[in-house]
């Protein structure tokens, strides 16, 4: 279903983009689905891995923010961009400093991920440099800055807790703070 030539121009893209010492570990599932698997060398590398991607005529699919137990022990957290690429999914993954986070925008290479860097400024602590309209998008003003850091444990958040109750959490811890 893909090539190894697919295969190949992907990871000397990303090698190309940024630096040699760039991987991608690509799996298929029993139904052939190809998926890719890449951890950028630092937040720096970002900016030409996307170009590099949008080269290939991938398109951001989504943004994940995840801080798994091994990263917080060493005081990071993670974000994922995840790609199409023709029906193959590429994930690059930069590791990032638990406190003052950063990283560049993508929305001058993909648009459609200005609202996901916009919900990563509002409810992480993760400061996204050079977006067009940092502007949060529906929390009130009046409530503290990165709720999801402080007020919902990872654990609740990734373990399916319902809306109604995510957000009870968030504007309860809101309230004492005030």
């Amino acid at each position: 279903m893909y090539p190894d030539q697919f295969i190949h121009n992907v990871a000397a893209a990303l090698a190309g983009a940024a630096g040699e010492q760039t991987e991608v570990a690509w799996r298929r599932d029993r139904k052939g689905v190809l998926t890719g698997w890449c951890r950028l060398p630092s937040g720096v590398a970002l900016l030409p891995a996307a170009r590099a991607v949008a080269e290939l005529q991938g398109r951001l699919a989504m943004v994940t923010a995840y801080l798994p137990e091994r990263a917080q022990e060493k005081g990071e957290r993670e974000i994922a961009y995840h790609f199409d690429l023709d029906g193959a999914t590429l994930t690059l993954t930069v590791i990032l400093p638990l406190e003052w986070s950063r990283v560049p925008s993508l929305t001058p290479i993909f648009r459609n991920c200005d609202w996901q860097e916009r919900e990563l400024m509002e409810l992480y602590d993760v400061q996204v440099v050079g977006h067009p309209d940092p502007r949060r998008l529906f929390l009130d003003h009046s409530l503290p800055h990165a709720p999801f850091e402080r007020l919902v444990p990872y654990s609740t958040f990734t373990n399916a807790a319902t809306s109604k109750a995510l957000w009870d959490k968030v504007m309860a811890g809101a309230r004492e703070d005030a």
